[in-house]
């Protein structure tokens, strides 16, 4: 979560939310931000909001049940936008979920993919595979870095719509 470095008025959307760990995470950095999260899965929502009920009851965090392609996220431009281990941005060429991506993005916001290969693997495959997707998208890859961690590796792809 370093890696984000949340700032206490960010606005920011989770993509793949899953039991919301992350999002308590994020909300404990908030004073005047928010975050929204999304998932397809109505139990993980429900999970979610149990485990964040006093940040959806102060209105700093949200959660829809919902694709990517189906989130309403109105016209809210975010500083940061995040998933962490979606299949969806490293398993096919996402250029059609990244595209729209761009428009909730703030000016000089940053889209964080996260990845962490199961044990064994040895390099995350999102750091090789998702470059390209996002330049296609209109995104510039602004830094990939990857972490060591025991038997893993984690990976993250930052970028952001414009030079770095």
């Amino acid at each position: 979560m370093a890696v984000l470095a949340v700032e206490p008025t960010d606005q920011l959307l989770e993509i793949g939310c899953g039991p919301g760990v992350a999002v308590s995470l994020v909300c404990e950095k908030l004073y005047g931000g928010s975050i929204t999260a999304i998932d397809r899965s109505a139990r993980m929502i429900e999970t979610a909001r149990k485990l964040n009920a006093d940040h959806v009851a102060s209105g700093v965090a949200s959660f829809q049940t919902a694709s990517l392609e189906d989130a309403e996220l109105g016209e809210v431009r975010f500083d940061k936008i995040f998933a962490i281990n979606v299949g969806l941005f490293w398993r096919q060429q996402p250029v059609r979920e990244l595209t729209p991506l761009r428009n909730h993005l703030a000016p000089k916001g940053r889209l964080f993919l996260f990845h962490e290969p199961p044990p064994g693997s040895t390099a995350p495959p999102i750091a090789t595979s998702v470059p390209a997707a996002l330049e296609s998208s209109g995104f510039t890859v602004m830094e990939i870095l990857t972490q060591d961690l025991g038997r893993t590796r984690i990976g993250c792809v930052i970028a952001g719509d414009g030079p770095p």
